[in-house]
């Protein structure tokens, strides 16, 4: 059974690595954005890094386009801005496609293992659904990610374990990455 750990992705500035590097570790993939509602999350997930990342801690940052045109600058303006406004220190990758034909190996991999389940209950969620089957319906049966901020919690031996959607309170996300140390 494949694991995370199958993968090559690019970083920053286009060289390759291989998510074996971080084998041992617990993961949370992101696919962010720098213009989206949800982009304040930055803050909540630059915490947790800091104070978590010495119990074997990684937060894998991909920046990706597909929702809006969320994240239209080059990989370099997506990190200056990331590290001016955030702070962030965590690794942030290459832009990646996440839907579709184009849609980064890894992100088609991690919706597999952990399918889309709904945005939660409530007013607020299904009129978000509603926005983003809208922007889904472009990628068909390749609409993996259905927005930016979805959170892909990693085992330390490479295993899916958990999706978080980006309307799941970032205070249970953080909780359950605590347990998972």
């Amino acid at each position: 059974m494949a694991n995370v750990y199958d993968f090559e992705v690019l970083d920053r500035k286009g060289e390759k690595v291989s998510l074996k590097d971080y084998e041992g570790k617990v993961l949370l993939i992101v696919n962010t954005a720098t213009g989206c509602g949800f982009t304040p999350h930055y803050e909540p997930l630059e915490a947790m890094y800091k104070d978590l990342r010495d119990k074997g801690f990684e937060i894998l940052d991909f920046p990706c386009n597909q929702f809006a045109n969320q994240a239209p600058g080059d990989d370099e303006e997506i990190h200056e801005f990331c590290t001016l406004k955030f702070g962030t220190d965590f690794p942030q990758f290459k832009k990646v496609d996440v839907n579709g034909d184009t849609a980064d190996p890894l992100f088609a991999f991690l919706a597999t293992e952990k399918p889309f389940e709904g945005f939660g209950k409530g007013l607020k969620n299904a009129a978000f659904n509603k926005i983003a089957e809208r922007n889904n319906k472009t990628f068909g049966d390749k609409a993996y990610i259905k927005w930016n901020f979805t959170k892909f919690l990693i085992d330390r031996e490479g295993n899916v374990v958990k999706r978080f959607e980006p309307t799941y309170d970032m205070a249970d996300v953080r909780s359950e990455v605590e347990a998972m140390l």
